[in-house]
């Protein structure tokens, strides 16, 4: 009988051992997934409201309360002059829209530098920064890059025109900034573009268009090269020299000759003599 009483006590602590491993086995794993999780929520990035499009935007397109929307964007990445609320993209009321200056897609954070302010007008005036002057460019000097230019690109500007006899390449300005391109009815992009000038460049682009012809090409993103005197022709485009003019020399003055006339009754008598010196 102890013998069976014995057995029985060495399977219950068994059991109890076995269970106490089990037990523990299982609050061990919960603490590593708990720590597991408060890693994952510290490391996890906080986000806040901000006000997007609803829809794509591009220059010149009215943004009114029905073409935006909430979205959660990354607090530590939030870019400059965003707008978290109603009051701050819409301060005069709903009913008084902004003016989109450069385009934006869905679920990017509409910011001030993209948006004109409350009630401002539609147009060019209002991409203008202030002193400075719109200089619109035709589809003949810009046509050969009408499916690439956009607001905010860079282009550098040459004139060609005759300079003595011969004809003459020049870069005149460099980084001028796009701040609109016109659009065709179909949606593509014409060659049109306008420039934001001074009022000095805009008089010396005037003068350059009406003595000559005037082209462009776009600048890099980022390149910030300082481009200036370059002015090329023909001849130094094929390497041919300007030829050597070599005046003819000039004939030597002959020797002057002084003369005396005698009359001796009515014979007359020429004789040369000594020329006076020129009196100073």
């Amino acid at each position: 009988m102890r013998a069976v009483f014995g057995l029985v006590l060495l399977i219950g602590m068994g059991l109890a051992g076995f269970a106490v491993y089990t037990v523990k086995g299982y609050f061990d794993a919960q603490e590593q997934r708990l720590a597991r999780e408060q890693a994952r929520a510290a490391a996890a990035i906080e986000t806040v409201e901000v006000y997007s499009p609803s829809r794509a935007l591009t220059y010149g397109d009215l943004l009114t309360a029905d073409d935006v929307q909430i979205i959660q964007y990354a607090e530590d990445y939030l870019p400059e002059g965003v707008f978290r609320t109603e009051e701050e993209i819409f301060p005069e009321g709903i009913d008084v829209p902004r003016v989109v200056t450069l385009p934006m897609d869905v679920n990017e954070p509409i910011t001030s530098k993209k948006v004109t302010e409350p009630g401002a007008p539609r147009g060019i005036t209002a991409l203008l920064e202030p002193g400075m002057r719109a200089y619109p460019l035709p589809a003949s000097v810009t046509q050969a890059f009408a499916q690439e230019l956009r607001p905010t690109d860079r282009v550098d500007i040459y004139w060609s025109g005759r300079l003595g006899q011969a004809e003459t390449t020049s870069i005149i300005m460099t980084g001028v900034e796009i701040i609109s391109v016109d659009t065709e009815a179909t949606g593509r992009r014409s060659a049109g573009v306008v420039l934001q000038v001074t009022p000095e460049e805009f008089a010396a682009l005037a003068a350059a268009q009406n003595a000559g012809n005037l082209s462009l090409t776009p600048v890099g993103t980022g390149d910030d090269t300082i481009v200036s005197d370059i002015q090329t022709n023909i001849n130094d485009v094929l390497g041919i020299e300007a030829p050597v003019v070599v005046e003819a020399p000039q004939p030597e003055a002959a020797p002057q000759v002084c003369t005396r006339t005698e009359r001796r009754g009515v014979e007359t008598i020429i004789r040369t003599v000594p020329c006076p010196e020129v009196q100073q």
